[in-house]
C-alpha cells in the first residue's frame, strides 16, 4: 500500500508525519507501509518549513544511467553502474536555497533525478531480494558545477558544494519504480522530461551492484542519474522535479 511521509516543522516543532488527503497524522511503528495512522498534527499548507526527507550518511549517485542523457552526451552506455559520491553536507530540503559558489566555478547545472531510501541494512544483496531492503522513493536534483566536472576528470568537487543535493518533498513507499514520468521545471518551463522505464540499470539492478561494493545504511539515498536536457541555472531560477506518484521538490538558486 502507498504511503507518503514528510519530514518538517509544524507548529514550532520538528515532526516525521504520514501524509494522507493534505493532513498530517502521528503514526505507531516506522516509517513504511505497515505504519499505522494516529491522531491528525496538521495540514500541508501549516508546514514551516520542510526538511530534507531523510538524513542520509551518504549519498550514492550513479552516472550515465539513461540511454537519452548518454546519446546527449555523447557517450557509450555503460557496462557496469558508474558510482560517484556526494557528502551527507549537500543535502537540502524542499524550499530551501542552492547556493551558487561565489568561487571556482562559472556554471552550474540542475539534474533531475529519482531518489531511492534504503530502508535497512543492506550488504550483497541479489537483484531479486533488493527491494526488500529500499523504504521508498523521493525527488532528487543532483547540483552539478559543469565547469569542475570536465576541468577535474572526476566529479568529487563539482557534485559536492553545500546545498548541491537537494531531496524532498517526500519518502513515499509502496510503489512500482519501474516506470514514472521524470521532469525538471526551470522557472516553469520544462527542460528534462523522461520516464524511469528509460534507465540503464534499474532500482534492483543498482540497490544489488552497490550492495556489493558498499554496505547500505537506514536512510541513506541511491540517486538514479538523470534524463537529457541538462543545463545551466543562474541565481534567482527556480528549480523543479516532479515525479509521478512522488510529488515535487523545488529549490531557488541563490
Amino acid at each position: 500500500m502507498k504511503k507518503t511521509f514528510v519530514r518538517c516543522y509544524i507548529s514550532g516543532e520538528r515532526r516525521t508525519a504520514l501524509v494522507e488527503d493534505g493532513a498530517l497524522f502521528d503514526f505507531d511503528g516506522e516509517m513504511g507501509t505497515d505504519s499505522t495512522r494516529g491522531e491528525r498534527i496538521g495540514l500541508l499548507e501549516e508546514i514551516e518549513r520542510y526538511l530534507a526527507p531523510t538524513s542520509p550518511g551518504k549519498v550514492v549517485a550513479i552516472g550515465l544511467n539513461y540511454r537519452d542523457h548518454a546519446a546527449e552526451v555523447g557517450k557509450p552506455l555503460p557496462e557496469e553502474p558508474v558510482i560517484f559520491m556526494k557528502p551527507s553536507t549537500s543535502v537540502v530540503g524542499h524550499g530551501e536555497a542552492v547556493s551558487y559558489p561565489p568561487v571556482m566555478t562559472s556554471r552550474v547545472d540542475y539534474e533531475a533525478e529519482l531518489g531511492i531510501v534504503i530502508g535497512k541494512r543492506c550488504k550483497g544483496v541479489s537483484q531479486g531480494q533488493a527491494l526488500d531492503y529500499v523504504l521508498g522513493y523521493t525527488c532528487a536534483n543532483d547540483v552539478t558545477a559543469r565547469d569542475l566536472q570536465g576541468k577535474d576528470g572526476q566529479w568529487t568537487r563539482a557534485k559536492s558544494f553545500d546545498t548541491f543535493c537537494p531531496l524532498g518533498q517526500y519518502v513515499v513507499c509502496g510503489v512500482d519504480p519501474s516506470d514514472l514520468e521524470i521532469k525538471m521545471l526551470l522557472n516553469g518551463r520544462v527542460v528534462q522530461r523522461s520516464r524511469t522505464s528509460n534507465l540503464v540499470f534499474p532500482v534492483p539492478a543498482l540497490v544489488s551492484h552497490i550492495s556489493h561494493v558498499m554496505t547500505l545504511e537506514p536512510g541513506d539515498v541511491i540517486i538514479t542519474g538523470t534524463p537529457s536536457g541538462i543545463g545551466p541555472v543562474n541565481r534567482g531560477d527556480v528549480m523543479r522535479v516532479e515525479i509521478e506518484q512522488l510529488g515535487a521538490l523545488e529549490n531557488r538558486v541563490e
